[in-house]
């Protein structure tokens, strides 16, 4: 288990264009109730936010995930990262397990899932990452979307209309995953940019949390907690009540305010809108 950042209530980030967002964040990882190795690792720390979750053993599913979040956490303090960035991160976390080998002989890997703040034709964008099945979640006016899609055995499953996705969550491969960041193969990550918006809420969690909490849970604590500390605290709480099956980590990221340089103000731009996403 590696932790890299702290939470931090208020983070003022200006980007390249002049554009200055407001974050606040919260960060929360546990080894659960069944686990005797906590095998998560996460970076909180702007202008990247990434949960890994570790396999391939106790020492090489620590180690791998380690290594991710390492290498990722080197672009903290930026004002903004890209792809390459992000790419360029994930195949020297790959070369770091190489040098690692005899951690085990199966060889080590992880998956990985985050949201980084960028820009995407100059406009402010969080370039939304993942390999594997740990996900990354929007909650903007009390709706909440899954932003990642599982690479998983299951996920194949519901999207070929095998099974449902209730069905799904108790499938017996439902830990069998088809991608991941190490095994000495070249990282394939999925990307995604969203909008950086007043008031909106991210979720970044390993499958500890959805194996244990329903989307609904999951909203209903982000939607009760508007301060990320205490929502992030609430679903690792809930995840492990509901029976700690795995290790469970959580970031919670708010976007308190978006000013943009042309916005002189604009009050809809430069308000506190932290809980009106939440209402």
């Amino acid at each position: 288990m590696t932790q890299i950042g702290n939470g931090n209530a208020r983070h003022r980030v200006i980007l390249p264009d002049g554009t200055e967002i407001t974050l606040a964040w919260a960060a929360i990882t546990d080894t659960g109730l069944r686990r005797e190795v906590n095998e998560d690792s996460y970076v909180a720390q702007a202008p990247v936010f990434a949960v890994a979750d570790g396999m391939g053993g106790h020492a090489a599913g620590d180690f791998a995930s380690a290594a991710v979040v390492t290498r990722l956490a080197e672009h903290g303090g930026k004002p903004a990262i890209g792809t390459p960035e992000i790419d360029a991160s994930l195949h020297h976390a790959v070369q770091d397990m190489g040098r690692g080998a005899g951690v085990t002989d199966e060889g080590s890997g992880t998956t990985v899932t985050g949201a980084a703040l960028g820009t995407i034709s100059d406009e402010p964008a969080w370039i939304v990452f993942n390999i594997g099945d740990s996900r990354v979640y929007r909650l903007v006016g009390g709706v909440l979307e899954q932003l990642t899609v599982d690479h998983s055995i299951v996920q194949e499953l519901v999207d070929a209309g095998q099974i449902t996705r209730e069905e799904a969550d108790t499938h017996p491969h439902s830990n069998v995953i088809t991608r991941a960041v190490g095994f000495h193969e070249a990282p394939i990550p999925d990307y995604r940019a969203i909008a950086v918006e007043s008031g909106m809420r991210l979720l970044i969690c390993s499958d500890g949390l959805t194996k244990e909490l329903t989307s609904y849970g999951i909203r209903h604590f982000l939607l009760a907690n508007p301060n990320a500390e205490k929502a992030a605290a609430q679903l690792v709480d809930a995840a492990l009540g509901n029976g700690g099956r795995d290790n469970v980590t959580v970031i919670v990221v708010d976007v308190l305010k978006v000013v943009r340089p042309e916005a002189g103000g604009d009050p809809e731009l430069d308000g506190e809108g932290g809980e009106s996403a939440r209402a």
